[in-house]
């Protein structure tokens, strides 16, 4: 037999292979009562498409373009994914201010107003076991940008193992997603504005990832609101993660933009690798860490608002480690970083470029105590690059650039080595 007739055999046995394969089902949510106009209730509608997904074995529950009002919350059963007609997030940044189309005059939108003040109330989406959201935009309609926030539940909670958040634009909502109690949860492709917190992990005991999540003040920049949101909002907050991975991830307007907590489950290790925080009062905020370490690559982060605009700060009750390595920090801020507990915190390969914005004298890097590891950066401004406090137990400093004299100030007891620092003072 020739070698053409081998593919053509091959390829007709693929055919015929796949030929009687079922495809997935797909229900419509308008099959099911859905309006989309923007004024009936839709939670119904939703809940019994999702319903009768779950109970065929699970499924696809399709939200085509439209306006759908929820009076209620909603619950994705086990292997449904309930999808909208996004195949990449939407942005409505400047809507209000620049003509753009609304976040109701296209695509599929969740306009969300169950529990409005009552933030302890159900979260409006839960996910569980292998179920998923994708494809729309969750808009809080009576969020009012001409004032501070009303308080709600979490827009979206992420349960069981395996949920999954694609592709979704939380345009304003209070309390973004809560991904906590779950295992390997997946979220990717997410931006828009949570005004009180974006995203919050805690009690993951297997991998979680957090990819290409981008939080901007695209909804409002109202000067009452966005202060608001500068002097309360957090947009990462990580609890106990066991091996949590985030990749890609952006934040702008915080009070804090990454923030890691010691909760009643535990503390968090993994691998934070390109993300960023803008205009935030702290960038980075480590309260506590796992000893394995928080591992931060290729990081970027710019404080200059804020009663004490800081890049890092490290709390008293800090007892693991964490690492930057390849980061970049500039803005006028006080200091780039204060740190304290009995941790461990390393810069290697960093990039320090501006501080003490106020000529206070204030030092780069201000280690009150635990052990710190500089090695390998530049310090741009001709500044105090860092002061060792009396309760430092170990300093490393070591093969870094300052521009200027070496003004490293040791009032450590601990030990100590600085050595092979390049400056650029004269004789």
């Amino acid at each position: 037999m020739k070698l053409a007739s081998y593919f053509a055999y091959f390829a007709a046995q693929a055919l015929l292979a796949t030929a009687g394969a079922a495809e997935p089902e797909v229900l419509n949510v308008r099959d099911f009562g859905a309006q989309g106009d923007g004024r009936t209730d839709d939670t119904a509608a939703f809940q019994k498409a999702m319903d009768t997904a779950g109970q065929a074995g699970g499924g696809v529950v399709h939200a085509g373009r439209g306006n759908y009002w929820f009076a209620g919350h909603l619950n994705v059963p086990n292997g449904v994914t309930l999808e909208g007609m996004w195949v990449s997030v939407p942005a409505h940044n400047g809507v209000r201010d620049r003509g753009l189309p609304k976040p109701t005059d296209d695509g599929t939108t969740f306009l969300v107003t169950e529990n409005e003040g009552k933030e302890a109330g159900p979260a409006f989406i839960t996910l569980n076991v292998n179920s998923t959201l994708k494809g729309v935009v969750l808009y809080y309609p009576k969020q009012d940008p001409e004032r501070e926030p009303a308080p709600y539940p979490w827009a979206i909670a992420m349960r069981g193992k395996n949920p999954a958040v694609l592709d979704v634009e939380l345009l304003n909502p209070y309390n973004g997603i809560d991904a906590s109690n779950n295992e390997r949860h997946l979220i990717r492709n997410v931006q828009g504005q949570p005004l009180r917190r974006g995203i919050y992990v805690d009690h993951i005991m297997d991998i979680g990832r957090i990819e290409n999540a981008h939080f901007n003040p695209w909804w409002s920049m109202k000067p009452k609101l966005f202060a608001w949101q500068q002097a309360n909002g957090e947009a990462f907050i990580f609890g106990r993660s066991d091996w949590q991975y985030v990749l890609n991830t952006f934040c702008f307007g915080y009070k804090v933009g990454y923030k890691f907590v010691k909760t009643p489950a535990g503390v968090c290790n993994g691998n934070f690798l390109g993300i960023g925080a803008d205009d935030c009062y702290t960038a980075v905020v480590v309260e506590d860490s796992a000893p394995f370490g928080l591992l931060i690559s290729n990081g970027e982060f710019v404080s200059f608002h804020g009663p004490d605009p800081t890049m890092v700060e490290v709390g008293a009750q800090h007892a693991g480690s964490v690492r930057f390595v390849n980061c970049a920090f500039w803005g006028p801020c006080h200091q780039i970083a204060r740190l304290g507990g009995r941790g461990t915190v390393g810069f290697s390969d960093c990039t320090l470029v501006e501080w003490d914005a106020q000529n206070e004298g204030r030092a780069a890097l201000q280690v009150d105590s635990g052990s710190v590891v500089v090695r390998g950066c530049e310090f741009r401004a001709n500044k105090p690059q860092i002061k060792l406090g009396e309760a430092v137990k170990r300093a490393i400093v070591t093969d870094n650039l300052v521009n200027g004299a070496l003004r490293v100030r040791n009032d450590s007891k601990g030990s100590v080595q600085i050595a092979n620092n390049a400056d650029t003072a004269k004789p």
